[in-house]
């Protein structure tokens, strides 16, 4: 019987690195993806010295047109199928999307989008012969519109749109698809997008680790959506009640007070 193995986007940091603890506790054996080898290979072998299985390490970027070749290549060679897409791999950039670097925001793009919707697909007969599932990790943003942000929001407001979507497609195959939208986690994301945490972070953050868990049990109760924390999940239900033209103005407001 081949040996099944859950892929874990963007592992080397964050609600990833937590994201594989948590998968390789339930007995879940991972394959680690992110463009720093050296994190993965440090991460692999807490796994392992926890009594967890060998984890594969695949050093990749995910921003490469190439990098899901690459991964399906590396696999093979390990004589693997996956059973679980975990695509957690993400970034944002802070600023007016007019002045951004341009290639940079399109990197924004090829990671949160390109390679999440690659591996949710490549991966789908083996995921549909394992009954096993998709765990793509959103964000509340991706309920609104982001001025400040504009490209980042956008991306997850696909990564939730696409979830959903594929959910209902998958679901009659015996697959889980499961959006995780998480707010503010104090993790490196703040840094690489260029924004020192608000009191967003203080009113509404979750650890990265209580995110990692609410994903797995969400996933593993096939919910459609988790969305950890109780200020998080209050996002949604708050929105129904102002226009959008209002919580444009608003979230536009507030990124503001982040420069």
């Amino acid at each position: 019987m081949t040996e099944r193995v859950t892929l874990i986007t963007g592992a080397s940091a964050g609600i990833g690195t937590e994201l594989a603890r948590v998968f390789a506790s339930n007995g879940h054996r991972v394959a680690l993806v992110a463009r720093r080898a050296e994190r993965l290979a440090a991460l692999a072998g807490e796994i392992t010295a926890s009594g967890g299985a060998a984890p594969i390490v695949i050093a990749c970027d995910l921003e490469q047109p190439d990098a899901g070749d690459k991964i399906a290549a590396a696999l093979a060679v390990e004589g693997v199928e996956v059973e679980f897409v975990v695509n957690n791999a993400g970034f944002g950039l802070f600023g007016n999307a007019i002045e951004l670097d341009r290639a940079e925001q399109l990197g924004i793009i090829a990671v949160n989008i390109r390679a999440m919707t690659d591996l949710s697909l490549r991966f789908s007969d083996q995921l549909i012969r394992h009954r096993g599932g998709i765990l793509n990790v959103g964000s509340v943003a991706g309920f609104l519109p982001g001025p400040g942000m504009a490209v980042y929001y956008a991306s997850k407001a696909y990564v939730l749109s696409f979830s959903e979507a594929l959910r209902g497609e998958l679901a009659p195959c015996g697959v889980r698809v499961t959006a995780l939208c998480p707010g503010p986690v104090p993790s490196e994301f703040q840094a690489r997008a260029g924004f020192k945490p608000g009191f967003d972070s203080a009113i509404l953050n979750v650890s990265a680790s209580d995110v990692a868990k609410a994903g797995y049990r969400g996933l593993m109760a096939n919910k459609r959506a988790v969305l950890p924390g109780l200020g998080i999940k209050l996002v949604p239900l708050l929105l129904r009640l102002f226009p959008r033209g209002f919580v444009l103005w608003a979230v536009g407001k507030f990124q503001l007070g982040r420069r």
